[in-house]
């Protein structure tokens, strides 16, 4: 049976994750209007948006299959934006490592940005949680976002066409976005993987395929490992 503490950890990640389940919602319309656009029927907007569970780049495959897009361009494009995730899960081992199997196999699967960002915030203002109270935060703060996500999904594809364009449902995407990343901006080696990636994507917005997000991708995660090497050499040093 879970102890107090870990179902006041549940329940405080329900209620941090509250507002972004109320911010996925227009995304994942977008989602849904998206696919459904591109001639996904329902069960396939549905199935890729359970199966693959990844915002950003499941309106990258989608608008890049809707292009024609050459196959190898929308794997490396999916690729690409999904590899922040395998950064995400670095740094998450440290806390949730030790939790059982099935835990980190539900971990992997909910390791998304929302969920990322609250929880490595969690942890790294309440020292001393154990690592089932760690895993209880991470669940609740996908609780009300996981479902609300797939919903909105399934409303997006059933009536988004219906949806006036002036409405504008995409400003939620780089809001969400921007509501995370913003508290994470914390070191300079952050900050110069944010200009960077903006600087590139900007210069190279021109790029067929979105390739510019390729590349984007890749210049931010270059430039922030540079900056960090360079800071730890002049801590070094100067130690």
């Amino acid at each position: 049976m879970p102890s107090s503490s870990t179902k006041r950890s549940f329940l405080r990640g329900v209620r941090t994750g509250a507002p972004f389940a109320l911010v996925v919602i227009p995304f994942a319309t977008v989602f849904g209007v998206v696919a459904a656009e591109a001639g996904f029927n329902i069960a396939q907007v549905i199935g890729f948006s359970v199966l693959m569970f990844a915002g950003a780049a499941q309106l990258t495959v989608v608008q890049l299959m809707s292009e024609q897009a050459p196959t190898i361009v929308v794997i490396a494009s999916a690729l690409a934006v999904n590899l922040r995730v395998a950064m995400y899960s670095a740094a998450l081992a440290s806390h949730l490592g030790a939790a059982p199997l099935w835990q980190r196999m539900f971990v992997g699967y909910l390791n998304v940005d929302q969920s990322y960002a609250l929880s490595i915030h969690e942890y790294e203002t309440r020292a001393g949680m154990s690592v089932s109270d760690k895993v209880a935060f991470f669940f609740g703060s996908m609780t009300l976002i996981l479902p609300v996500w797939h919903t909105a999904s399934f409303v997006g594809a059933v009536v988004g066409n219906a949806i006036p364009p002036e409405y504008s449902l995409e400003f939620a995407v780089p809001i969400m976005f921007l509501a995370m990343v913003g508290p994470a901006l914390r070191t300079l080696a952050h900050v110069a993987a944010a200009f960077t990636s903006v600087t590139v994507a900007i210069l190279l917005a021109g790029l067929p395929y979105n390739l510019w997000l390729l590349a984007a991708a890749i210049a931010g995660m270059v430039a922030g490992v540079q900056v960090e090497k360079w800071m730890e050499a002049r801590h070094g040093t100067s130690i």
